[in-house]
Protein backbone atom coordinates (compact mmCIF):
# COMPACT_ATOMS: atom_id res chain seq x y z
CA UNK A 1 0.00 0.00 0.00
CA UNK A 2 2.91 2.32 0.68
CA UNK A 3 4.15 2.07 -2.89
CA UNK A 4 0.62 2.51 -4.21
CA UNK A 5 0.05 5.59 -2.07
CA UNK A 6 3.37 7.02 -3.16
CA UNK A 7 2.47 6.41 -6.80
CA UNK A 8 -0.90 8.11 -6.36
CA UNK A 9 0.75 11.10 -4.72
CA UNK A 10 3.26 11.31 -7.58
CA UNK A 11 0.43 11.19 -10.12
CA UNK A 12 -1.45 13.97 -8.32
CA UNK A 13 1.69 16.09 -8.19
CA UNK A 14 2.33 15.55 -11.90
CA UNK A 15 -1.25 16.44 -12.78
CA UNK A 16 -1.01 19.59 -10.67
CA UNK A 17 2.25 20.60 -12.33
CA UNK A 18 0.69 20.10 -15.75
CA UNK A 19 -2.31 22.18 -14.67
CA UNK A 20 -0.03 24.99 -13.53
CA UNK A 21 1.58 25.21 -16.96
CA UNK A 22 -1.65 24.92 -18.95
CA UNK A 23 -3.80 27.90 -19.91
CA UNK A 24 -7.16 27.71 -18.17
CA UNK A 25 -9.97 27.95 -20.73
CA UNK A 26 -12.93 27.58 -18.40
CA UNK A 27 -14.05 31.20 -18.58
CA UNK A 28 -16.60 31.81 -21.35
CA UNK A 29 -16.48 35.18 -23.17
CA UNK A 30 -20.29 35.48 -23.35
CA UNK A 31 -20.67 34.85 -19.63
CA UNK A 32 -17.95 37.37 -18.84
CA UNK A 33 -19.71 39.91 -21.06
CA UNK A 34 -22.92 39.22 -19.15
CA UNK A 35 -21.19 40.20 -15.89
CA UNK A 36 -20.29 43.54 -17.49
CA UNK A 37 -23.98 44.06 -18.25
CA UNK A 38 -24.87 43.17 -14.65
CA UNK A 39 -22.39 45.80 -13.43
CA UNK A 40 -24.04 48.42 -15.62
CA UNK A 41 -27.49 47.41 -14.36
CA UNK A 42 -26.25 47.70 -10.78
CA UNK A 43 -25.04 51.20 -11.63
CA UNK A 44 -28.52 52.09 -12.93
CA UNK A 45 -30.12 50.68 -9.77
CA UNK A 46 -27.76 52.71 -7.61
CA UNK A 47 -28.42 55.94 -9.50
CA UNK A 48 -32.19 55.54 -9.03
CA UNK A 49 -32.50 54.04 -5.55
CA UNK A 50 -29.27 54.99 -3.77
CA UNK A 51 -28.58 58.54 -5.01
CA UNK A 52 -26.58 59.40 -1.89
CA UNK A 53 -24.59 56.24 -1.06
CA UNK A 54 -22.55 58.02 1.59
CA UNK A 55 -25.75 58.29 3.62
CA UNK A 56 -26.85 54.73 2.81
CA UNK A 57 -23.66 52.66 3.12
CA UNK A 58 -25.45 49.42 4.04
CA UNK A 59 -27.68 49.58 0.96
CA UNK A 60 -24.66 50.41 -1.21
CA UNK A 61 -22.73 47.41 0.11
CA UNK A 62 -25.77 45.15 -0.26
CA UNK A 63 -26.26 46.19 -3.89
CA UNK A 64 -22.68 45.63 -4.99
CA UNK A 65 -22.11 42.47 -2.96
CA UNK A 66 -25.29 41.01 -4.43
CA UNK A 67 -24.08 41.94 -7.90
CA UNK A 68 -20.70 40.34 -7.19
CA UNK A 69 -22.35 37.13 -5.95
CA UNK A 70 -24.57 36.94 -9.04
CA UNK A 71 -21.56 37.44 -11.30
CA UNK A 72 -19.53 34.84 -9.40
CA UNK A 73 -22.38 32.31 -9.56
CA UNK A 74 -22.82 32.92 -13.28
CA UNK A 75 -19.12 32.51 -13.99
CA UNK A 76 -18.78 29.45 -11.72
CA UNK A 77 -21.73 27.61 -13.27
CA UNK A 78 -20.38 27.97 -16.77
CA UNK A 79 -16.78 27.42 -15.69
CA UNK A 80 -17.60 23.96 -14.36
CA UNK A 81 -19.29 22.85 -17.56
CA UNK A 82 -16.80 24.52 -19.88
CA UNK A 83 -13.74 23.20 -18.04
CA UNK A 84 -15.15 19.65 -18.11
CA UNK A 85 -15.57 19.96 -21.87
CA UNK A 86 -12.28 21.66 -22.75
CA UNK A 87 -9.92 20.17 -20.16
CA UNK A 88 -11.55 16.72 -19.86
CA UNK A 89 -9.46 14.62 -17.46
CA UNK A 90 -7.57 17.67 -16.12
CA UNK A 91 -10.72 19.67 -15.40
CA UNK A 92 -10.73 19.18 -11.62
CA UNK A 93 -7.10 20.25 -11.23
CA UNK A 94 -7.58 23.24 -13.54
CA UNK A 95 -10.70 24.43 -11.70
CA UNK A 96 -9.08 23.98 -8.29
CA UNK A 97 -6.01 25.94 -9.38
CA UNK A 98 -8.09 28.78 -10.85
CA UNK A 99 -10.21 29.06 -7.71
CA UNK A 100 -7.29 28.86 -5.30
CA UNK A 101 -5.47 31.70 -7.03
CA UNK A 102 -8.39 34.11 -6.74
CA UNK A 103 -9.73 33.07 -3.32
CA UNK A 104 -7.51 35.45 -1.24
CA UNK A 105 -8.69 38.46 -3.24
CA UNK A 106 -12.30 37.27 -3.13
CA UNK A 107 -12.26 36.80 0.64
CA UNK A 108 -10.56 40.17 1.19
CA UNK A 109 -13.12 41.89 -1.04
CA UNK A 110 -16.01 40.28 0.85
CA UNK A 111 -14.69 41.24 4.29
CA UNK A 112 -13.53 44.75 3.39
CA UNK A 113 -16.95 46.52 3.37
CA UNK A 114 -17.87 45.14 6.79
CA UNK A 115 -14.63 46.51 8.18
CA UNK A 116 -15.27 49.96 6.68
CA UNK A 117 -18.87 49.95 7.94
CA UNK A 118 -17.58 49.65 11.51
CA UNK A 119 -14.93 52.36 11.38
CA UNK A 120 -15.17 56.12 11.02
CA UNK A 121 -17.95 57.10 8.63
CA UNK A 122 -15.62 59.46 6.77
CA UNK A 123 -13.55 56.66 5.18
CA UNK A 124 -16.39 54.68 3.58
CA UNK A 125 -15.82 56.48 0.28
CA UNK A 126 -12.61 54.47 -0.12
CA UNK A 127 -14.53 51.20 -0.64
CA UNK A 128 -14.92 51.30 -4.46
CA UNK A 129 -11.23 52.04 -4.95
CA UNK A 130 -10.11 49.37 -2.50
CA UNK A 131 -12.47 46.84 -4.09
CA UNK A 132 -10.97 47.50 -7.50
CA UNK A 133 -7.40 47.33 -6.21
CA UNK A 134 -8.11 43.99 -4.51
CA UNK A 135 -9.78 42.68 -7.68
CA UNK A 136 -6.78 43.77 -9.73
CA UNK A 137 -4.43 41.93 -7.38
CA UNK A 138 -6.63 38.84 -7.76
CA UNK A 139 -6.27 39.10 -11.53
CA UNK A 140 -2.49 39.39 -11.19
CA UNK A 141 -2.45 36.29 -8.96
CA UNK A 142 -4.41 34.36 -11.60
CA UNK A 143 -2.36 35.47 -14.59
CA UNK A 144 -0.02 32.50 -14.63
CA UNK A 145 -2.85 30.25 -15.86
CA UNK A 146 -4.55 32.84 -18.07
CA UNK A 147 -3.65 34.44 -21.42
CA UNK A 148 -0.69 36.80 -21.05
CA UNK A 149 -2.68 39.94 -22.08
CA UNK A 150 -4.73 39.45 -18.90
CA UNK A 151 -2.01 41.48 -17.19
CA UNK A 152 -3.64 44.50 -18.83
CA UNK A 153 -6.83 43.77 -16.91
CA UNK A 154 -4.93 43.71 -13.63
CA UNK A 155 -3.33 47.04 -14.54
CA UNK A 156 -6.75 48.47 -15.48
CA UNK A 157 -8.34 47.64 -12.13
CA UNK A 158 -5.27 48.76 -10.22
CA UNK A 159 -5.32 52.15 -11.98
CA UNK A 160 -9.08 52.65 -11.65
CA UNK A 161 -8.89 51.72 -7.99
CA UNK A 162 -6.08 54.16 -7.36
CA UNK A 163 -8.02 56.82 -9.27
CA UNK A 164 -11.02 56.27 -6.99
CA UNK A 165 -8.83 56.63 -3.91
CA UNK A 166 -7.19 59.74 -5.37
CA UNK A 167 -10.59 61.46 -5.65
CA UNK A 168 -10.52 61.64 -1.88
CA UNK A 169 -14.19 62.12 -1.07
CA UNK A 170 -17.75 60.82 -1.59
CA UNK A 171 -17.55 61.35 -5.36
CA UNK A 172 -15.80 57.97 -5.45
CA UNK A 173 -19.16 56.40 -4.56
CA UNK A 174 -20.94 57.61 -7.71
CA UNK A 175 -22.39 54.80 -9.91
CA UNK A 176 -19.92 55.24 -12.73
CA UNK A 177 -16.90 54.62 -10.52
CA UNK A 178 -17.98 51.03 -9.95
CA UNK A 179 -20.26 50.25 -12.87
CA UNK A 180 -18.06 51.86 -15.51
CA UNK A 181 -14.79 50.44 -14.23
CA UNK A 182 -16.07 46.89 -13.86
CA UNK A 183 -18.05 46.91 -17.11
CA UNK A 184 -15.04 48.01 -19.14
CA UNK A 185 -12.73 45.68 -17.24
CA UNK A 186 -14.93 42.62 -17.69
CA UNK A 187 -15.49 43.39 -21.39
CA UNK A 188 -11.70 43.48 -21.73
CA UNK A 189 -11.50 40.10 -19.96
CA UNK A 190 -14.13 38.69 -22.31
CA UNK A 191 -12.32 40.01 -25.39
CA UNK A 192 -9.00 38.52 -24.27
CA UNK A 193 -10.56 35.10 -23.64
CA UNK A 194 -12.40 35.22 -26.97
CA UNK A 195 -9.24 36.03 -28.92
CA UNK A 196 -7.27 33.41 -26.99
CA UNK A 197 -9.91 30.72 -27.67
CA UNK A 198 -10.02 31.68 -31.34
CA UNK A 199 -6.23 31.48 -31.59
CA UNK A 200 -6.21 28.07 -29.86
CA UNK A 201 -8.94 26.78 -32.17
CA UNK A 202 -7.03 27.92 -35.26
CA UNK A 203 -3.85 26.27 -33.96
CA UNK A 204 -5.68 22.98 -33.33
CA UNK A 205 -7.13 23.03 -36.85
CA UNK A 206 -3.66 23.54 -38.32
CA UNK A 207 -2.41 20.51 -36.39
Amino acid sequence: MTDLNRALVDIRNIRRQVAQTTEFRGYGPLTLSATAVLALLAGVVQSHWIPEPANCPVQYVALWLTTALLCAALIASQMLARAKRLHSGMADEMIQMAVEQFIPAGVAGAILPFVLLHVTHGVFWMLPGLWQIVFGLGVFASCRCLPRPMLLVGVWFLLTGLACVAIGDDRALTPGMMAGSYAIGMMLVAAIHYLSAKKASTHEEEL
